[in-house]
């Protein structure tokens, strides 16, 4: 009988190891930004509120790198100042016209197709409490910045509103 209870014993053992062995990188997956998404559009359509459209642009309006220039040689830690000229800079939550926030993506597309929610990852950095400026790290080298400009739940207003600089990182 003890043999068979040793047994039982060591295969629960392995079943909860094998249970618990997620990857370093799944565990640290910061799912907060998609929660919250759902949570928006559950709570919208739950109010029998539809989901608005995506807020026009005004003609004039601008993303800038307010303290980088293309092709620039830089430092790491790198600090970054987000600009706007003709649109308000405000949190993430609800959709304003005339509004949004910054989103920075490292070494990816030029910009989003406009009304695309803006991922988050490693490549994709969010500033939905309306941050204009951040320090981040990069590998020496060269690297493409880009500045995407997204409505309070998170979607890109296209090109219109972004802008994209090359830098290099010395060494």
């Amino acid at each position: 009988m003890n043999k068979k209870f040793f047994l039982a014993l060591i295969g629960l053992a392995l079943l909860a190891a094998c249970n618990n062995s997620g990857s370093d990188k799944e565990k640290n997956t910061d799912t907060s930004m998609n929660k919250m998404d759902q949570d928006t559009m559950h709570n919208m359509t739950k109010t029998n509120n539809p989901v608005p459209e995506l807020p026009a642009v005004p003609k004039s309006a601008k993303v800038v790198f307010a303290n980088l220039k293309d092709g620039a040689t830089v430092s790491s830690p790198l600090k970054i100042q987000m600009g706007t000229i003709a649109i308000r800079v405000d949190t993430a939550g609800p959709v304003v016209a005339g509004s949004g926030h910054h989103h920075l993506i490292i070494d990816g597309p030029d910009s989003l197709a406009a009304g695309e929610m803006v991922p988050k990852d490693s490549i994709h950095l969010h500033f939905g409490k309306g941050q204009t400026e951040t320090e981040i790290k990069l590998s020496p080298g060269r690297h493409k910045l880009t500045l995407q400009f997204a409505d309070g739940l998170h979607r890109s207003y296209g090109s219109k509103l972004s802008a994209t600089i090359m830098v290099n990182v010395k060494k």
